[in-house]
């Protein structure tokens, strides 16, 4: 095995506000435990959680380092307890609960994914939470399959491109939304059939034209609020509504009867939450159907920019702007 240094720079949210609160830090390299790998960062995915985390509104759940950092790509130099020897020095990304701001981060190995010949690092990190999240969500919970449509919010952030990369690379179609012409124009060259902008045009209406009528057979949502009611006229009959996230609100009033007629299912899920074993699962099934595309380049993220660790405060400040196309990336 590689070896390790005793200490490691963190990025530390010394208290909840705006970007200038996240701070290097000295802390200890931490030691694996039992199913636990150690990995040496090269790279770590800026994602929103992050940011609602450094604002105090998305505290980690128990047991979870308080560090920032979803999900990050390096080299594993240390293996915990019951770890199988051959992932010593293996390339890997892996989604983690917290602590990817770091030169070090302890991932569960289940967790884990090697990563292909091809990928880049910076690549490599900037997929675990969204392709997680798209494919527990609008694959599993939602159920999209080859030749079905599905309607994306938010077509240029980090999920909506994860989700127009799957979606092209299993044969269905993707409608996806935007706030501007640029980012429009954006999501189609990064292979959406159809990209609205919310702004100028009435999505329901603009979804009804594109499926003529006949509606879309899943939805991913991450507004919530009155979304909601626009989203369900936007489903085809045996509809699913995904939701994971409630940017206008948590709550939203919809006509049940409607639900009833149309057989519309309405479901959602949180990742960060989730315990070890269903991530696990996840990993497996992931690595299974997906990860096969990943290696022949089939899926790649679409990588907005990238910044070095001890500028993780202007990261924030890129994603909080609204201006990125894809994913944000801390390299270490």
């Amino acid at each position: 095995m590689t070896s390790t240094a005793e200490t490691m720079t963190v990025i530390a949210i010394r208290e909840a506000g705006d970007p200038d609160v996240l701070v290097p830090e000295t802390l200890p390299v931490p030691t694996p435990g039992a199913g636990e790998v150690l990995v040496r960062v090269a790279a770590s995915g800026v994602n929103r959680p992050d940011v609602l985390q450094r604002r105090g509104m998305y505290p980690p759940p128990a047991g979870a380092s308080p560090i920032p950092g979803l999900e990050i790509a390096g080299e594993v130099v240390a293996l915990g307890e019951g770890v199988d020897a051959s992932m010593a020095g293996a390339r890997v990304c892996g989604l983690v609960a917290g602590g990817g701001y770091a030169e070090y981060c302890l991932v569960p190995a289940a967790q884990c994914l090697v990563v292909p010949d091809g990928l880049s690092m910076i690549e490599a990190a900037a997929l675990p939470e969204t392709l997680f999240t798209v494919w527990s969500n609008l694959f599993q919970r939602g159920g999209a399959k080859a030749g079905d449509t599905v309607l994306v919010h938010g077509g240029t952030s980090g999920i909506g491109t994860m989700a127009i990369a799957l979606c092209n690379a299993m044969d269905i179609a993707i409608i996806v939304t935007c706030g501007s012409a640029e980012k429009c124009a954006a999501a189609l060259e990064a292979g959406a059939d159809h990209a609205i902008n919310y702004k100028t045009e009435d999505f329901v209406e603009a979804v009804t034209e594109a499926t003529e009528g006949q509606g879309v057979a899943v939805v991913l949502d991450m507004i919530g609020g009155d979304y909601v009611p626009r989203n369900l006229a936007c489903l085809a009959e045996d509809g699913r509504h995904v939701s994971i996230a409630f940017q206008r609100g948590m709550t939203a009033e919809i006509g049940i009867v409607d639900i009833m007629r149309r057989r519309l299912t309405l479901t959602g899920s949180t990742l960060r939450p989730r315990g070890a074993d269903f991530k696990a699962a996840l990993a497996s099934d992931i690595r299974e159907h997906v990860w096969p595309l990943v290696a022949a380049g089939k899926v790649r993220p679409v990588i907005d920019r990238s910044f070095p660790l001890s500028k993780a405060n202007a990261a924030h400040s890129r994603m909080e702007a609204g201006d990125h196309v894809g994913k944000i990336v801390l390299v270490i």
